[in-house]
């Protein structure tokens, strides 16, 4: 079969589509033909070396939706390791069904970023009716979905952007306000009266979780799910206090996942907002197995929106 790999870390460079060997499943495991792969942030991190996911030699990648070898049942996933392939090897309890009205390219595009959107708005901070916050990075494929997200939960999204076009998308996905990145603390406070936002999901990181401290309401929550522009600065607590007694968290995915049964609730709600045609998927663009370097500098030149999937 045919797959991604990284003999070191670095650059898109370092990507080679090469035949390797098809996996074979051990106990309690399932072989997957894979139909769509999807393609993340997380997966230049671990391209890099930054922490995430496996180290080289390996297939890049963890998430997907294809057909089970066998039987011909449509699955989805995320964490699998090795999924920049033709082929997967998943524990059958880390897959999860795909729904009728869910089209297998939309699940692949879907799940990482929607479960991601989906325990921002409604766990990390539950959006209630009338909450101001700001989502950065708003036509990215979690931001594009997180604003759906919060919009149906009753919110007012600002949403910060780099360009017109990429603003328009915003907008296009509900955002109530779409801002630059210069000055945006200031002008979400004038947007909100001078009171400031209940949360700020920001998946940007060092370029703007400074200033964002700065636009949040007493008691606001500063959520870092994410850090395209590096890691912040370390934190000084006492910053928190003499701000209104701000709470900061960084979440992972992993973690509101951490069970089979906590992967299929997150992952049936996701898939029932879009059956249901309340979410919208935006795939941004489809690249063949073999232009995943393209792909991924694509996605680190900011040329993108929405979500990018391999197609094998």
């Amino acid at each position: 079969m045919r797959a991604i790999v990284f003999e070191r870390n670095g650059g898109p460079e370092v990507l080679e589509c090469r035949d390797v060997p098809a996996p074979e499943p051990g106990e309690g495991q399932v072989l997957v033909d894979v139909e769509a792969v999807g393609i993340n942030y997380r997966d230049v991190y671990e391209r890099n070396g930054n922490g995430y996911g496996s180290e080289p030699p390996a297939i890049i990648g963890v998430e997907g939706a294809g057909k089970v070898h066998d039987s011909g049942e449509r699955v989805a996933w995320v964490g699998v390791p090795g999924s920049y392939a033709e082929q997967v090897v998943a524990a059958r309890d880390r897959l999860v069904p795909v729904p009728n009205g869910v089209d297998t390219e939309v699940a692949a595009a879907a799940l990482l970023q929607g479960m991601t959107a989906h325990y921002l708005a409604a766990d990390s901070y539950p959006i209630e009716d009338g909450n101001w916050v700001i989502v950065h990075a708003a036509a990215g494929g979690v931001g594009l979905l997180l604003t759906q997200i919060a919009k149906s939960r009753g919110g007012r999204v600002i949403a910060t952007t780099s360009s017109e076009d990429k603003a328009e998308l915003a907008r296009g996905a509900g955002a109530d306000e779409v801002i630059g990145y210069d000055g945006f603390a200031e002008r979400a406070r004038e947007i909100t009266g001078g009171e400031g936002v209940a949360a700020i999901y920001d998946g940007v990181g060092k370029a703007t979780f400074e200033a964002g401290l700065k636009a949040l309401r007493p008691t606001g929550r500063m959520i870092l799910y994410g850090a395209a522009s590096g890691q912040p600065d370390p934190l000084n607590l006492a910053v928190l206090a003499s701000a209104g007694s701000l709470y900061v968290q960084r979440p992972t995915l992993q973690t509101y996942t951490r069970t089979p049964e906590l992967l299929r609730e997150r992952a049936g709600a996701l898939f029932e907002l879009i059956a249901d045609g309340r979410l919208n998927v935006r795939i941004g663009a489809r690249y063949p197995l073999d232009q995943a370097r393209q792909a991924h500098e694509d996605l680190e030149a900011r040329k993108t929106t929405g979500k990018l999937l391999l197609v094998p």
